[in-house]
């Protein structure tokens, strides 16, 4: 049975690249969009997942956004977990950098997106409950928790992390 599901997963990255690909070269992509995400776990094992709503789609991710220009890839999702969850973190070790074209969803960018695990620094991470809502860009964002073992593809939303998680979960779990 292992070996069918192998085979099914092999056909569905395959069919994703050619797809992202496809999406790549029918939209003109004008720049790239460099993104870093961090997977925190707690002591109970689970994961944060952070689940938003922007320009109309909901979608979940990992924690973490965008790298502004002349910031390293640490310092921006040092910067990010700060900001949406108001955490201090530090990075453990590198776990996934895309390796295929992915298409935004937004805009006109190729999507490069890096995976980092993350530690809590001096944080009691047992309730934490996050809710961030910007009225101007009408988003929204709430974080929550996920049991390690159960988390499975299918809960994330994006081609990219659902790759990334299937790269890095025999790593962190």
């Amino acid at each position: 049975m292992n070996g069918i599901w192998e085979l099914l997963l092999g056909i569905k990255n395959i069919l994703t690249n050619l797809n992202n690909e496809k999406s790549c070269k029918q939209k003109k992509m004008e720049y790239f969009n460099i993104r870093v995400y961090g997977v925190l776990i707690n002591e109970a094992r689970e994961i944060l997942l952070s689940d938003e709503t922007y320009k109309g789609l909901s979608f979940t991710k990992f924690p973490g956004g965008g790298l502004w220009v002349g910031e390293s890839l640490p310092d921006g999702l040092i910067r990010e977990f700060k900001e949406e969850c108001n955490l201090d973190i530090t990075i453990h070790r590198l776990l996934h950098v895309t390796n295929t074209m992915v298409a935004s969803v937004f805009d006109n960018s190729q999507v490069i997106a890096v995976y980092y695990e993350v530690k809590s620094v001096g944080h009691d991470l047992s309730n934490f409950r996050m809710e961030n809502v910007d009225e101007e860009n009408q988003s929204t964002q709430s974080f929550r928790w996920r049991a390690l073992a159960n988390l499975s593809v299918g809960d994330l939303s994006f081609d990219m992390d659902q790759q990334a998680w299937e790269q890095m979960m025999d790593s962190v779990i």
